[in-house]
């Protein structure tokens, strides 16, 4: 192999490591932001069945109410 082949092959392997640690760092952050999105979302289910119960006790207050009436 000549030496400026050598030194191409060397750019692109250089190169593909950039690429690769900036890869890496990508999926990282994605992961993190997943987790908080994830934790986010189970925080909002809660707050949805909060809701739902109240509704539900709402509703059965209405119920109460049309039957005695």
């Amino acid at each position: 192999m000549s030496f400026d082949v050598l030194e191409k092959l060397e750019a692109k392997i250089q190169t593909a490591v950039d690429t690769i640690s900036l890869l890496q760092m990508e999926v990282d952050e994605l992961k993190e932001q997943n987790s908080q999105l994830g934790d986010e979302n189970q925080q909002l289910k809660q707050q949805h069945e909060t809701w739902q119960e109240r509704l539900r006790v709402l509703l059965g207050k209405i119920d109460q109410v049309e039957e005695s009436a």
